[in-house]
């Protein structure tokens, strides 16, 4: 965590933002492995700190785990189905779109609103 705070330290609001949220809504993708991939596509498109999107996205497995369940009921309530095996990736992924990308949305705005605040009522020698 030390490390994602000194790595953040440096970069607006607005970046620092973007990094954590993008970070919490591809790290909570339910397919194994495919959150590291999609992050470091997502800092090559999007020229993100690349450590710091990765530091994010290991920081998030417990959540991805714990929405795991959550998002596959969604999911199905979603598709009018029950939670099954057979269509449990299906589910799934509808359940993320659902969930997490609205919160990651939510996350950005609050974050930049945050630190904004954070950083403008710091004293002036810690700035």
């Amino acid at each position: 965590m030390a490390r994602l705070r000194a790595m953040l330290n440096g970069l607006s609001a607005e970046e620092a933002a973007r990094i954590v949220a993008v970070g919490f809504v591809l790290g909570t993708v339910p397919v194994y492995g495919l959150p590291t991939l999609l992050c470091a596509g997502a800092a090559l498109v999007l020229r993100l700190n690349l450590p710091a999107l990765q530091i994010v996205n290991q920081l998030i497995v417990p959540v991805q785990l714990a929405l795991l369940l959550p998002m596959v009921r969604v999911g199905a309530a979603v598709a009018g189905a029950r939670p099954g095996l057979a269509g449990t990736l299906v589910h799934a992924l509808a359940g993320w779109l659902c969930l997490c990308v609205p919160a990651g949305v939510a996350l950005y705005f609050a974050l930049i609103g945050a630190l904004q605040w954070r950083r403008s009522s710091a004293p002036a020698h810690s700035k």
